[in-house]
């Protein structure tokens, strides 16, 4: 074979190589196609990520609020201490003026360097690093995990606020960047402050649309349309200076136009507490609402139908002995491009529970769900967000758990799953502690993590889906501050820490000369 023939082979074997790095969605276990000719593509192999961003929000601007964050990347089989990486996040600098149309980044493709000192900074997975503030200033943070501590980084950030409009339990886990969130569940009344929080990792201009849809459909907002986020820089966008009239349900979509961001919303109730309300999963014809507690008093479902078709949706209650329909509440209908919302009240009674929504009848639609749960009554009530999540295909990691107060939910909706539920070493020390658990078809399982072996300080709780159907969970964190019970609850989506590679399939022999 002649050198031009090698170097072809050579650089479509590299060009095999660059596609599967940059698959983050490849399934190992599938079998495509490609070409017209119908030729089986190489199968591939997962391998773990080699880098992670994360962005976390501004926490509270209240004087009360007291803020922890922790940082943990699960500790891969056969893994040792001496795995080279790192992971820090570092401050994202403010947006220079209130229509974030700064000066920073533009004409300058570089952007302002990060600086400051590192938050929670990792340097060995298996064991999380907790950090406190109490600062009403501290700031959103733009980090990066590389080598051994890229797969499955996370960090979660929980503040206690203890009085005020904010007071509550707020919990967030940092976002990945990317183009496109949904966020059903929003309001523009008087008794909410929601902000929706934008923050440019890049050292590139972001450019951003905010749009609103109500009832009826789209709020008219122009002042959403082309938000500009400097390099490096965060915005916090007060959703009712958007509209002119108050909205009670609504629902934002975050387009990006250029750029990438990292967004999250913090929903203030004058009256309920307040959170964080997390992106739902991205549009789909069914939704899984992971983790509505036993004790919930209220539950309001919010829906948006996102493309040209209506979308009838049955409902059901996933709990400890299987599905059922709630009385009064089989169906909801969500028009095209409208937002639907459905007060539930207390439908779990007693039992923990999960919702689950699927297309009625024979068409089927697009669209976005979130959950608004209430605990308590009176001046005792506190509120957290549920969004529709996305199964754990493989594994799932949530920072943060508490000797106390911790809760996980694991829902399979279609078939059994078998899960392993991990707990780390605790921050301060102790060893991890581990399960293995069976969640029977159209079940919700409510369980406390095992108890890590002389745990001292919070922990990591790690679930990996070992046999069986989709499995999707979340976490309840229950928390007393300032004499008042509070709670939030975080959802546990697949953390992507491998990507599918092609396993070279070379025939040898071609390479013998003729």
């Amino acid at each position: 074979m002649n050198r031009t023939t090698l170097s072809l082979l050579a650089a479509a074997t590299a060009l095999a190589a660059i596609t599967g790095v940059a698959s983050m969605t490849g399934d190992s276990d599938s079998d495509p196609k490609s070409g017209p000719g119908g030729t089986r593509a190489a199968a591939a192999a997962r391998m773990p990520v080699e880098r992670s961003a994360l962005v976390c929000p501004a926490p509270t601007s209240s004087e009360l609020g007291e803020t922890t964050y922790t940082a943990y990347t699960p500790q891969a089989p056969g893994q040792g201490g001496d795995d080279k990486g790192a992971a820090q996040l570092l401050p994202a600098h403010p947006a220079d003026d209130g229509d974030g149309d700064g000066d920073r980044g533009k004409g300058d493709a570089r952007g302002d360097a990060l600086t400051g000192d590192p938050v929670v900074p990792l340097t060995k997975p298996g064991t999380p690093v907790s950090e406190d503030t109490s600062r009403s200033d501290a700031p959103a943070l733009i980090g990066v995990a590389d080598g051994a501590l890229a797969p499955g980084w996370t960090v979660q950030q929980t503040t206690a606020v203890t009085a005020g409009d904010g007071r509550g339990l707020l919990g967030a886990s940092c976002v990945a960047p990317g183009t496109d969130f949904w966020f059903p569940g929003v309001s523009t009344a008087g008794d909410r402050q929601d902000y929706v929080h934008l923050t440019n990792p890049d050292s590139t201009q972001a450019v951003v649309d905010l749009e609103l849809y109500g009832e009826n459909g789209r709020l008219e907002a122009p002042s959403g349309e082309s938000i500009n986020i400097p390099p490096h820089s965060t915005k916090p966008v007060l959703l009712s200076t958007l509209v002119s009239k108050p909205t009670i349900n609504v629902t934002l979509h975050a387009a990006v136009r250029s750029g990438r961001i990292g967004a999250s919303v913090q929903a203030v109730d004058a009256n309920i507490g307040s959170d964080w309300l997390p992106a739902a999963a991205p549009p789909g014809t069914r939704a899984v609402l992971p983790g509505i507690p036993k004790d919930a008093t209220s539950v309001r479902l919010v829906a948006y139908a996102t493309g040209s078709g209506d979308a009838d949706l049955k409902v059901q209650l996933s709990g400890p002995s299987g599905s059922l329909t709630p009385a009064g509440h089989e169906k909801v209908s969500v028009k095209s491009r409208m937002t639907s919302a459905i007060d539930l009240g207390d439908l779990t009674k007693g039992e923990p529970g999960s919702l689950v929504l699927t297309p009625q009848g024979s068409g089927a639609a697009p669209f976005v769900a979130a959950l608004r749960v209430t605990r308590g009554k009176g001046d005792q009530q506190e509120t957290a967000f549920i969004p529709a999540s996305t199964p754990i295909e493989s594994r799932g990691t949530v920072a943060d758990n508490r000797s106390k107060g911790s809760t996980l939910t694991l829902t399979a909706p279609d078939e059994a799953a078998t899960v392993r539920v991990t707990s780390s070493a605790g921050s301060e020390g102790g060893g991890p502690a581990s399960r293995e658990v069976t969640v029977k078809a159209g079940t919700t399982l409510a369980l406390d993590p095992p108890r890590p072996d002389g745990a001292k300080g919070s922990y990591a709780v790690t679930v990996e889906r070992l046999a069986g159907g989709p499995v999707y969970a979340s976490r309840l964190l229950e928390v007393e501050a300032g004499g008042m019970p509070m709670f939030t609850i975080q959802g546990l989506p697949d953390d992507r820490g491998t990507v599918a590679v092609p396993r070279g399939n070379q025939d040898l022999s071609l390479l013998n000369d003729d």
